[in-house]
């Protein structure tokens, strides 16, 4: 068995070291995604390389559900409601109620949670996004 040379492991190592690099670079392709959900959360798309930032999903929620306290750090999110209705809590301000058909739209920085308020089921979809400084 031959015994690999230094510049023989140098270009195999320069390979594997740029192979995943090359296919970060690569622009976001269209596509399309079945929605197969149960309960909970389903991400839809979950950013680079998928997307350009962008990730979004799918959320069902039982009456009285919560996703629980989060923050959008720096980014900023909308919640595009399909069916029911809840309740946006906003940290340190009064909370948002909601009913389909209608978007909430969070800002980045913002700790919040959501609720469903409803006898059934809350359906929504997020979409978070980096912000840009204005």
């Amino acid at each position: 068995m031959r015994q690999a040379t230094p510049a023989l492991l140098a270009s195999t190592l320069l390979f594997l070291v740029l192979l995943p690099l090359s296919s970060q670079t690569r622009p976001p392709q269209p596509q399309t995604i079945p929605l197969k959900c149960a309960e909970g959360d389903c991400p839809l798309l979950q950013g680079v390389p998928q997307t350009a930032g962008m990730r979004s999903g799918f959320v069902r929620l039982k009456p009285r559900g919560s996703v629980g306290w989060h923050t959008t750090g720096k980014n900023e999110e909308a919640l595009v409601i399909l069916r029911g209705s809840g309740e946006a809590l906003i940290e340190g301000q009064p909370g948002r109620v909601f009913a389909a058909p209608m978007l909430v739209y969070i800002p980045p920085a913002t700790r919040h949670n959501v609720t469903n308020t409803g006898d059934g089921l809350l359906e929504y979809v997020y979409v978070v996004a980096p912000a840009k400084a204005m």
